[in-house]
């Protein structure tokens, strides 16, 4: 057990300590921070006054009303020329002249380009307002009828969900999940090839194996790169918690987290859940199979053509999982959640869709466990016939010596 903790440290220590790993681990919260940082500086300096709307009025009331957003809408142009003027230099991206004619109003926008949706609306309900007001006074009508004319329709609504529906936090939690799975593969298991086929056919290598046996070696080897991806997986976790306690309170993203703070407290619930399990097995085994695929290798430079069967392997998952998605009732994706390898895949996308009993759930855990066992076992009583091999007779060659040598 000495020599496998051994071996695991070392393993640890080396990948951690490298530069790959730390820019592996960082970049994420870099681009996170990067577009945070862009957003904040987008909403402090991007308003500029070539983007306000100059409001033209001699009703002081009426251009005070209508200057609903202080951001958006100016009313330091007095006069219509002031305005003209401004708009040539760029200075306002357009302006609004309101006058009243016989008690109407009317009101007249020129600009770069058109009024969008919202402000158009905004302005028609002030002006509406504004109109109803001096018809009101034009008409002299009595108490009563003005109570019958301000007399509105009413609708109710019952809503019987409330923020996001469950359909969209189980779709967020699944892509999240099967992605999570497909990055950390994708990255680890062309990794642990390439380190074990660096060391392969070395004098290191027999020194090494003269002083323990190869299957611990290689239980460290395996041990000490899982602890590297858990590591990597608990920086995420630890900085996923900070950013939720702290993003909150910054003002670029304070309404965001108001407003979804429900879905994101389920999703991340749905995360750490059973599934973060499939997700750690999944890692294992995939990363022994790789380093069964890097041993098979004479030459480091072959490694990319040797773990290509894992990289289909995960394909199959992946693309797979996409491809019937929310359809987890399907025969298919019931069968895949019992297949070793791609049933980390298959599983959690159940688990988060449909209901599965603890029953199919407990047996997949099982077998998943037993395969990856069984296949640790089986590559370790291989390991010393593989890694010592120097002569390049081709992958199915190679593995054929190993068989008879163990």
């Amino acid at each position: 057990m000495k020599q496998i903790l051994l071996v695991l440290m070392e393993t640890y220590r080396r990948q951690v300590k490298s530069w790959s790993f730390i820019l592996l681990v960082i970049s994420p919260f870099i681009f996170i921070f990067i577009s945070f940082g862009f957003g904040y500086l987008s909403s402090t300096f991007g308003e500029s006054s070539s983007d306000q709307i100059a409001i033209v009025s001699t009703n002081k009331k009426i251009a005070k009303q209508l200057r609903y957003d202080k951001d958006e809408i100016t009313l330091k142009y007095h006069s219509q020329k002031s305005a003209r003027n401004a708009l040539t230099k760029e200075k306002i991206k357009g302006y609004l002249v309101v006058n009243q004619k016989d008690s109407q109003l009317v009101a007249r926008y020129v600009g770069k380009e058109k009024l969008s949706t919202t402000q158009k609306s905004n302005f028609q309900q002030i002006l509406q307002a504004n109109q109803q007001s001096l018809n009101v006074q034009k008409a002299q009508l009595t108490q009563g009828q003005l109570k019958a004319l301000a007399r509105q329709s009413i609708l109710e609504q019952q809503v019987s969900k409330k923020g996001v529906s469950d359909e969209t936090i189980k779709t967020i939690s699944f892509t999240i999940t099967i992605f999570l799975m497909y990055f950390i593969l994708i990255t680890y298991t062309t990794t642990v090839a390439q380190d074990i086929a660096s060391e392969k056919g070395t004098k290191i290598m027999e020194m090494v194996f003269s002083s323990m046996p190869a299957q611990r070696y290689f239980y460290g080897k395996i041990l000490g790169t899982f602890a590297v991806i858990a590591t990597h997986l608990l920086i995420y976790l630890i900085g996923g918690g900070a950013m939720y306690l702290i993003l909150p309170k910054l003002e670029t993203s304070k309404k965001m987290f108001a407003e979804y703070n429900t879905m994101i407290g389920k999703v991340v619930s749905n995360l750490l859940s059973i599934n973060l399990i499939y997700v750690l097995l999944g890692v294992i085994i995939f990363t022994i199979l790789a380093a069964l695929c890097g041993a098979l290798v004479v030459r480091p430079e072959d490694t990319s053509k040797a773990v290509q069967p894992v990289i289909y392997v995960v394909l199959v998952g992946f693309v797979g999982s996409l491809v019937f998605g929310q359809n987890a009732n399907n025969v298919i994706v019931k069968v895949a959640s019992f297949i070793p390898f791609i049933s980390s895949f298959f599983m959690p996308m159940r688990l988060i869709y449909s209901n599965v009993s603890l029953i199919q759930v407990g047996s997949s855990l099982l077998i998943l466990l037993a395969a990856t066992f069984g296949l640790a076992m089986y590559v370790g009583r291989l390991y010393s016939g593989l890694i010592l091999q120097t002569d390049d007779v081709g992958i199915i060659n190679s593995f054929k010596r190993a068989s008879k040598i163990k």
